[in-house]
């Protein structure tokens, strides 16, 4: 039984490699399955959860073989999560490791060097679908659980692992960690830190960006692009209603000064990134077309003022169609002769996210940066404005949310997906010093001081 700090890491060892590896190719043989791209590809997490469980069940209190304390919570049919405890000896003493996921993003094997729904092994790269984005992760926090309770070191803390479902597409919901903490099953999480591990590079992650999808529908007038005087281009009126929204957002939503001191890679953005229109000649103008992009948004704005804003200034646009800029002598948004003007540029949005900034003075992220600093050799914390779903709603209902991954970013939802042994044994010997350090209350209480 360990009774100290160093005693949980000296007893508790490095990772199993071959016992890891076993697993991790077992979910990546899943991964074909595991695909969220609704309505065509909706994930089975249920066939990542057995490979779990099989490892774990074993070990429970369900068998009577173990500690471990699992619960299986299905919201829809084959879709399931996990929590696994292993019990500490202090009442409400505890953290977790949470935002694991069962699911991936969609791969085409035409366009892999490899077989992307298999594991394969090239030095110190573990490749295919899930390695970096989450089934590498999936199989570390599962060996972390099984090893603590084939050795049963007397914890203080109480250590939680949740393994999600649903978490790369948001189109379904009640399926995952949403549903989970409506539930209240998380609830008692709140009183340790919580890490969510789902992100790369080995460095603490501080703060993410909230997204927000938005859609411009521009509608002008059909006619030959020959006797241009007789259109309304809804394409260049769209480019010009765009310019001036954008113009806008970057006057009212400058950087903020936080963003230096989170390390933001950049402040916050308005943009397109799609473009539709009904089709027809090229000696066509057509009656209408569709913008699409998103705003990614810095945390420390407020994602319902920034939809308010962008709507107010569509609206203003619109009261003012006939000052939006024109091009060249003809092309008009406004034809009085016809009592017509470019109309209904109609703005829509679809589900916003918001980011999080993680607090720099909780126990969670110093206990997270001595151990990587430690493990790693070096610390350095980083920020950026990809989205990660839920974690600012676990911040404002009081859980002290961390972020951490040991994948790579350079290959997160790429082709020819992969991440390194050594980066995952490394992540597992953070997770085995931050669980040595909350053992020592007044060794916590420094830290959170320092």
């Amino acid at each position: 039984m360990a009774s100290s700090s160093t005693d949980v890491k000296k007893i508790v060892g490095d990772l199993d490699k071959e016992s890891f590896m076993s697993l991790l190719s077992k979910l990546i043989g899943e991964s074909k399955y595991l695909q969220n791209n609704p309505p065509d590809l909706i994930p089975q997490e249920d066939r990542a959860v057995k490979r779990v469980l099989d490892s774990l069940l074993p070990l429970s209190t369900t068998t009577g073989g173990g500690p471990l304390v699992i619960n299986h919570v299905t919201y829809f049919p084959g879709r399931g999560n996990v929590i696994v405890e292993y019990p500490g000896t202090v009442p409400g003493k505890m953290l977790s490791f949470v935002g694991c996921h069962m699911d991936v993003v969609t791969a085409n094997p035409k366009d892999w060097e490899f077989d992307p729904f298999s594991l394969s092994i090239e030095g110190d790269k573990l490749r295919g679908r899930g390695t970096t984005d989450c089934l590498g992760h999936v199989a570390l926090v599962t060996e972390l659980m099984r090893r603590l309770a084939e050795i049963k070191p007397k914890l203080k803390s109480t250590v939680v692992a949740v393994f999600i479902a649903n978490e790369e597409n948001s189109s379904i919901s009640g399926v995952g960690v949403d549903a989970l903490v409506k539930d209240g099953l998380l609830s008692k999480l709140k009183d340790g830190p919580l890490f969510w591990i789902d992100t790369a590079d080995k460095q603490p992650c501080i703060g993410t960006g909230g997204m927000i999808p938005w859609k411009l529908h521009v509608t002008g007038k059909l006619f030959h692009s020959g006797l241009a005087h007789k259109a309304i281009n809804p394409l260049q009126l769209a480019m010009e209603a765009l310019k001036e929204i954008q113009l806008r957002f970057y006057r009212d939503f400058p950087p903020y000064p936080k963003e230096e001191a989170y390390g933001f890679a950049t402040p916050s953005t308005m943009k397109p990134t799609q473009w539709t229109y009904p089709g027809g000649g090229i000696n066509q103008i057509p009656a209408e077309c569709t913008i699409s992009g998103d705003v990614r948004l810095t945390p420390f704005y407020n994602v319902k003022d920034v939809m308010e804003k962008l709507q107010e200034y569509v609206d203003d646009i619109n009261e003012n169609i006939g000052k939006v800029e024109s091009r060249g002598p003809v092309s008009k948004h406004v034809l009085p002769d016809e009592n017509l003007r470019g109309r209904s540029l109609l703005l829509s949005f679809d589900e916003a996210k918001s980011g999080v900034a993680c607090d720099l003075n909780s126990r969670g992220f110093h206990v997270l940066c001595k151990a990587t600093e430690e493990v790693v050799g070096h610390v350095k914390p980083y920020s950026i404005t990809g989205s990660l779903p839920l974690i600012r709603e676990l911040q404002d209902e009081g859980f002290d949310v961390q972020t951490a991954g040991y994948g790579l970013m350079a290959t997160y939802h790429a082709k020819n997906e992969y991440c390194l042994f050594t980066d995952m044994r490394q992540g597992y010997q953070v997770f085995i010093s931050m669980i040595s350090q909350l053992e020592d209350s007044e060794s916590a209480k420094k830290q959170k001081q320092i």
